[in-house]
């Protein structure tokens, strides 16, 4: 039987996949995101998503010395705001100025995906296009106390206290939860897997 191993600390991402019928296990990479994102100042943000997917799985692989039949998932979320990569708020304050910046209007959240099947690597980027809500000051005081901006790409969520505030998307709505299940369920084709076959 396929073991898959996500190569992420995000409940969001372990949740998602076990919804949808796959037992997942956790490793977590060692890849610091900070470091790997300044050592690539040119780079846009589908490149930096990608960049950071890849490093996370092959950490993994790496650290794991994986069976043939493993399949190891690498993941990494940025908010693509004009062409600028954020990635999760650094403060309280930065959390609140990127609310302020992006209440009643459009950005992209890009997620890097990153498989490696054996000796096969394949990746690829999904985007949805969301749109923020304009908080009220008390509003997003309370949701930014909470605590919860501050571990998410982009300040927000779907799926949790941050929904509310999230007028619309338009795209894959478990993109911007953390894993596009529609593009993982195509890179697992890929490598010769069908996503019934990980029920």
């Amino acid at each position: 039987m396929t073991r898959v191993v996500l190569a992420s600390a995000s409940p969001a991402r372990a949740r998602l996949l076990r919804d949808a019928g796959i037992a997942v296990h956790i490793e977590v990479s060692n890849v610091d995101e900070r470091e790997l994102e300044s050592a690539m100042p040119d780079a846009t943000p589908e490149q930096i998503c990608l960049a950071l997917a890849q490093a996370k799985a092959r950490d993994v692989a790496e650290r794991i010395n994986p069976e043939p039949d493993t399949i190891i998932i690498g993941a990494d979320s940025v908010l693509d705001v004009d062409g600028t990569s954020w990635g999760k708020p650094a403060t309280e304050e930065v959390a609140r100025q990127r609310w302020h910046a992006m209440a009643g209007r459009s950005a992209v959240l890009r997620t890097g995906h990153w498989l490696i099947a054996g000796s096969v690597q394949v990746g690829q980027v999904a985007s949805t296009t969301v749109w923020h809500g304009t908080l009220s000051d008390a509003e997003l005081d309370a949701y930014i106390a909470t605590g919860e901006p501050l571990q998410v790409a982009g300040g927000f969520t779907l799926d949790g206290l941050g929904a509310p505030f999230i007028d619309r998307i338009e795209g894959d709505p478990s993109n911007v939860i953390g894993l596009s299940l529609p593009l993982l369920r195509s890179l697992l084709a890929t490598v010769g897997v069908t996503w019934p076959s990980l029920w």
